[in-house]
């Protein structure tokens, strides 16, 4: 009799295990989990639809500093696990996908601050700035995917060659109009990459594609930009003073 109550105990306790372990996974699911592949599909196959997609913003949403870097719809989020991203890998900005033809859809500044272009940056501008939510400290905020998909015709505006340094913009300057190319990476549709990216001990900028060295957006545009926050499409101005 004593084996059976082992084995009962035994079995009771595995089926506490996984239990827990199911709870565990629906809780990470929750958190880090995504579902904007669903919607980035309908942007693409279903263009009746993208007019409930697009975010518009020609001003910061009300008590944010950052200004919309992008018309159009916010398909991937801050931390987003939505291929080809992963729980290992997860995404470190907001990419923002334009209704219209390469080079034809504006990208402006988010904040005032001073743009760098290193000379081997096709695609790509970075601004530093004195972080408007905590003075003092030095963020920047990175921009990229500005080319043909072929890498041919860069869509960066001609005010920033390449080995450009340090040159003052203010919020809304046009840097450039999004585009397609993802260097040898996969082909991805019409969009812009932007991420808020923090200074190392040197005062220059971390590596962009580590999602430890950059920022959530959330509060800085005051829209809700994390992928833990689940937000609806399109996404709107959250509520002055939260997230």
């Amino acid at each position: 009799m004593n084996w059976i109550r082992r084995r009962k105990r035994l079995i009771f306790i595995a089926l506490c295990l996984l239990i827990a372990n199911a709870a565990i996974a629906l809780f990470v699911w929750r958190q880090l989990g995504s579902d904007s592949n669903i919607t980035i599909r309908q942007w693409f196959t279903e263009p009746q639809t993208r007019p409930d997609l697009v975010t518009l913003r020609d001003a910061p949403c009300p008590g944010a500093p950052f200004l919309l870097p992008s018309q159009g719809f916010i398909g991937l989020l801050w931390g987003d696990t939505a291929r080809p991203y992963n729980l290992l890998r997860r995404h470190t900005g907001i990419d923002i996908f334009g209704d219209g033809e390469p080079g034809e859809v504006p990208v402006v500044a988010a904040h005032h601050g001073y743009l760098t272009r290193l000379d081997d940056w096709l695609s790509t501008v970075i601004i530093r700035h004195d972080d408007p939510l905590q003075p003092g400290r030095t963020i920047w905020t990175y921009y990229t995917h500005m080319a043909s998909r072929d890498g041919r015709i860069s869509y960066v505006a001609d005010e920033f060659p390449r080995g450009t340094s340090e040159l003052f913009v203010e919020q809304g300057t046009v840097l450039g109009y999004q585009g397609e190319y993802n260097g040898s990476g996969p082909a991805i549709g019409l969009h812009v990459h932007m991420s808020i990216v923090e200074s190392g001990e040197d005062g220059n900028f971390l590596n962009e594609a580590v999602l430890g060295n950059t920022l959530d957006p959330s509060l800085y545009f005051g829209l809700p930009l994390n992928i833990a926050q689940r937000p609806q499409r399109p996404i709107r101005c959250a509520p002055e003073g939260g997230s």
